[in-house]
C-alpha cells in the first residue's frame, strides 16, 4: 500500500519569542522538523509533503532535499486548510498527517497506526492525559465507538471532563481526503478550518474510526514555548541514554549526559559526567571517557581513553590510545595505538604514531610525528607564515627537548633530537643532535630594577 506524508510546518510560533521559525528550534541539536523528516523517512513513503508558512524561505533552505516537497501555506487559516495546500500533489493509498513541532514521535507508533488504515477504516492517534487542558477531546459513544473530536475551546463542560485527547496526527485513506476537506468550515471559536472535523465526516461516511495510543506522553508532546521545547531536550536525552545502557554503556549519571547526534557503540563502555556527543561518533569496546568532555565526528578506538574536560573534532584515536585531561584534537588528529597525548595539548591535522607521545603544553599543527617520537612541554610546530600552511614530519624515536620551535616546512629524521629551547629552522638528519640557541652569557653584577615610588 503506497503512502504520501503530509508534515504541517507553517505556524509561526509566538511564544517562542524568536525570529526563527518555530519548527526550526533545536531539540538535540537538530531542528525539530528534521526530526519528524527522518521519522518520516523511515516509513519509506511515496512522496513527503512539508507545509511552510511562516519563514519559508529559511525552513527551505535549512532542510531541502531531493525526497522533500515543499509547499506553502500563505495565510495560516488552520490544519484543514493546512493539508488541503498539499492536496494537488497526493495520490497515495493512505495519507498520514504529522506536525513538525511533534519531534519525539516515533516510527514504531506510526507503523501501528498506519496499519489500521482500510478503505473503510480510519486510524486516529490519541492520548490519555492527566490534564488535557489545550487538547481536543476525543468523544465516544455509548459503545466505545469514536465519533468526533470536539476543540478544548468548543467543548461544553462534559466534554472537557475526557481526558482522551486528540495528538493531531491522522492516518486516512487517501481517495477520502479531498472530499473531506472540500466540505470543511470555518464556523467554529478560532475561525479555522479544522482537520479534526473530518472525524466526524467519516463517521457519517460510515467509516471506522480506530484509535492507536501513544505509550508516551512525551512522544506527541509539541513544543509552543521555551519551557516545553526543554521538556523535550531533556525527555530526547533520557530515552538516548537509555538506550544505549541497553547496548552495555555504563553512564554514571544518565541525567548529565548529552547526544547532540548518532553514536554506535561496543560494550564495556564508561562515560561520565556531563559528557556530551555530536555528529557522528564510533565509541569502540572496553572505551573510558571522563567527565566534562566534548566530542564530534570522532573515532574512538578499543580501549582509548579520554580523561576530563578534553574537547575532541574530527579526530580519531587508536587503540588503548588516551588524552588529556584538558586535551584537544582538532579534525584531522589521528592518534596512533597506544599514543598519549596529555594536558593542555593541542593538535590540529597531526598524526601521532604508535606509542608516540606529547605530554604537556604543545601545540602540534600540519605534522606527522613517528612512532615512539617523544615531544617535550612547550613545543610547538610553527605552521603558518602568515598565508600559507606548512607540515612537519618526524621520524621514528624522535626526542624533541622542551620549549622547542620547529619552523615548518621541516624534516627530522629516525632518532634525531633536539635541545631544549631551540628553534629549529633546517631538515635534522637521522641520529643527529639539533641545538638551534643563543649562547648564554652570566652578567655579573647586575641589579634588578625597582619600583618606583
Amino acid at each position: 500500500m503506497s503512502l504520501d506524508i503530509v508534515i504541517l510546518a507553517a505556524g509561526q510560533g509566538t511564544r517562542m519569542r524568536s525570529a526563527l521559525p518555530k519548527v526550526l528550534h533545536p531539540v538535540a541539536d537538530k531542528p525539530m522538523l528534521g526530526h519528524v523528516i527522518a521519522t518520516a523517512r523511515s516509513l519509506q513513503p511515496s512522496s513527503i509533503q512539508v507545509v511552510i508558512g511562516h519563514g519559508a524561505d529559511t525552513v527551505r533552505e535549512r532542510l531541502a532535499a531531493a525526497d522533500l516537497n515543499f509547499v506553502i501555506q500563505a495565510e495560516q487559516l488552520g490544519t484543514g486548510h493546512a493539508v488541503a495546500q498539499a492536496l494537488p500533489q497526493l495520490g497515495a493509498d493512505t495519507v498520514l498527517i504529522l506536525y513538525g513541532d511533534v519531534p519525539l514521535i516515533e516510527s514504531a507508533t506510526l507503523e501501528r497506526l498506519l496499519a489500521l488504515v482500510s478503505d473503510d477504516q480510519l486510524g486516529l492517534l490519541t492520548v490519555e492525559l492527566a490534564d488535557p487542558t489545550g487538547y481536543g477531546r476525543i468523544v465516544r459513544d455509548d459503545n466505545g465507538v469514536v465519533q468526533a473530536i470536539v476543540e478544548h475551546k468548543d467543548a461544553n463542560d462534559a466534554q472537557r471532563a475526557i481526558r482522551e485527547g486528540n495528538t493531531g496526527i491522522l492516518a486516512v485513506p487517501g481517495k477520502r481526503l479531498g472530499d473531506w476537506l472540500g466540505r470543511l468550515s470555518n464556523s467554529n471559536a478560532q475561525g479555522e478550518y479544522y482537520l479534526t472535523d473530518v472525524i466526524a465526516m467519516a463517521v457519517a461516511d460510515g467509516l471506522i474510526v480506530a484509535t492507536e495510543q501513544a505509550a508516551d506522553e512525551m512522544e506527541v508532546l509539541g513544543a509552543n514555548d521555551r519551557i516545553q521545547l526543554a521538556q523535550l531536550e531533556r525527555h530526547y536525552q533520557q530515552r538516548a541514554a537509555r538506550r544505549l545502557m541497553a547496548q552495555g554503556v555504563t553512564l554514571r549519571d544518565p541525567q548529565r549526559f548529552d547526544l547532540r547526534g548518532e553514536v554506535t557503540v561496543g560494550r564495556d563502555v564508561l562515560i561520565d559526567v556531563n559528557v556530551i556527543l555530536e555528529g557522528r561518533v564510533v565509541i569502540e569496546d572496553d572505551v573510558q571517557i571522563g567527565p566534562n568532555c566534548v566530542i564530534r565526528d570522532s573515532v574512538l578506538r578499543k580501549g582509548a581513553i579520554v580523561k576530563a574536560n578534553s574537547h575532541l573534532e574530527g579526530a580519531e584515536m587508536g587503540e588503548g590510545a588516551d588524552c588529556g585531561p584538558f586535551a584537544r584534537l582538532r579534525p584531522g588528529t589521528r592518534l596512533g595505538a597506544r599514543a598519549h597525548v596529555g594536558n593542555f595539548v593541542e593538535l590540529k591535522n597531526a598524526v601521532l604514531g604508535e606509542g608516540a607521545k606529547a605530554g604537556h603544553l604543545s601545540y602540534l599543527g600540519d605534522a606527522e610525528i613517528g612512532a615512539r617520537s617523544n615531544i617535550g612541554a612547550g613545543t610547538i610546530t610553527c605552521n603558518y607564515d602568515g598565508a600559507n600552511k606548512f607540515r612537519t614530519v618526524m621520524g621514528e624515536d624522535v626526542f624533541i627537548g622542551s620549549n622547542s620551535a620547529l619552523v615548518a616546512p621541516v624534516n627530522l629524521g629516525d632518532r634525531a633530537t633536539t635541545g631544549a629551547g631551540s628553534v629549529v629552522t633546517s631538515d635534522v638528519p637521522a641520529d643527529t643532535l639539533a641545538v638551534g640557541r643563543a649562547k648564554q652569557r652570566n652578567i655579573e653584577g647586575w641589579k634588578r630594577p625597582q619600583k618606583q615610588r
